[in-house]
């Protein structure tokens, strides 16, 4: 194989960083000019920006009128964390998982929450459970969208409609790139910094009617910290689903987020964003179809992320490596595209295997991709070049 020779053209934005993500094409920081610094955010136009954020969440997303929406700490783990310590207990609980949060989430179940009732459904990375095998009636725990084994769901046909427990969805790589079915979720909790491209620091948390009945009729046994707690004497806190939240935001990071927000109306809204993330994921599909080295981690082509795009390394002399070798020639791969200036933070996460993961929503550039592809390549060649020296 002839090697790749080195690109002149560079990515215009070089971030695919899977979180936080690249910001907005156009972005810059005067659109935090009229951010309500230096006042309470439970002023009047405190409260207005919050629950503005919350309304245009539910327009974008097409959340039903009778789910709630609140805005809370500590971004999606935040969200998920307050819906695992306030819902489960009343029943059975099935927790799904194929890649590291996934595993979280169990963890905290078996061993901070120490229920007893509980089944686990793992599966490898690149791989799914068995989704057919899930009981909806015990209380159902997962990930829409596997933010690093870049496997999602492909629908939410496996979920029971007429099912007694809640399902609790973590979507944070989901959300604005993908049609999440609102009528099979209970519990969904994302952040803005993915998909958005917005400042860290605050998640958010979608109740259904059901799930609101939940709060308000069971009470866990264990103690409940303040910033977690959904209801006061037994109903729910409605003031946290219209702007009053738990605790101080920074009203900077609700500035960027409404930003990020209007820039999506201007792109038809859920269907533009879904359109630029699924067109982002088709050029990198194109790109792995004609590379003899790089493959996806996800063999089934009807699970793989159009956000958290993971690719594993195939040619035969890196896969002749043991885990600690590939992981080390990765790390050069990485370091050597970063030192370019032509790709930021794109190694695998740390717990998954040796490879690349590049971040596909809706604020990157396909024509950046594009620019990142040979890159790529020639970065891949170098590397082999060190190998066989």
């Amino acid at each position: 194989m002839q090697a790749s020779m080195r690109p002149h053209i560079k990515p215009h934005n070089p971030r695919f960083s899977s979180g936080p993500c690249a910001k907005r094409p156009g972005w810059t920081p005067e659109i935090l000019q009229d951010a309500l610094l230096g006042r309470s955010h439970r002023s009047k136009p405190g409260k207005a920006k919050l629950s503005l954020a919350i309304e245009k969440t539910r327009e974008i997303l097409g959340i039903p009128d009778n789910y709630k929406i609140g805005i809370v700490p500590a971004s999606d783990t935040g969200a998920v964390e307050m819906a695992l310590w306030s819902l489960l207990g009343e029943r059975g609980v099935d927790v799904l998982a194929w890649e590291s949060f996934g595993k979280g989430w169990v963890g905290d179940i078996l061993n901070q929450l120490k229920l007893n009732n509980v089944r686990v459904l793992e599966a490898d990375y690149g791989e799914i459970v068995d989704l057919n095998s899930v009981n909806c009636d015990n209380d159902v725990v997962f990930t829409w969208n596997g933010t690093t084994s870049g496997v999602r769901v492909p629908d939410a046909n496996w979920i029971d409609a007429e099912r007694k427990g809640l399902t609790i969805c973590d979507a944070t790589s989901a959300a604005f790139a993908m049609d999440l079915s609102w009528d099979k979720l209970d519990c969904t909790t994302f952040s803005w910094q993915k998909v958005m491209g917005g400042e860290a620091q605050h998640g958010i948390i979608v109740l259904s009617p059901r799930a609101v009945e939940r709060l308000e009729s069971y009470t866990p046994s264990w103690p409940m910290p303040k910033i977690f707690r959904l209801t006061k004497g037994g109903k729910l806190i409605e003031g946290i689903f219209k702007g009053a939240t738990i605790n101080t935001p920074s009203m900077l990071a609700v500035e960027d987020y409404l930003d990020t927000l209007a820039w999506a109306e201007t792109l038809g809204g859920l269907d533009g964003l879904m359109k630029r993330s699924n067109a982002n994921a088709e050029a990198i599909s194109n790109w792995v179809k004609q590379s003899s080295w790089i493959d996806f981690l996800v063999a089934d082509e009807g699970l793989r992320s159009n956000t958290s795009v993971c690719l594993k390394i195939k040619d035969p002399e890196v896969v002749a490596l043991s885990q600690d070798e590939q992981q080390a020639l990765v790390k050069k791969l990485v370091a050597l595209l970063d030192a370019e200036g032509v790709a930021y933070d794109i190694g695998a996460y740390r717990d998954a295997p040796a490879g690349l993961r590049i971040w596909a929503g809706a604020t990157v550039e396909t024509d950046d991709l594009v620019a990142l592809f040979p890159w790529l390549n020639w970065a891949f060649d170098e590397i082999k070049k060190e190998l066989k020296n």
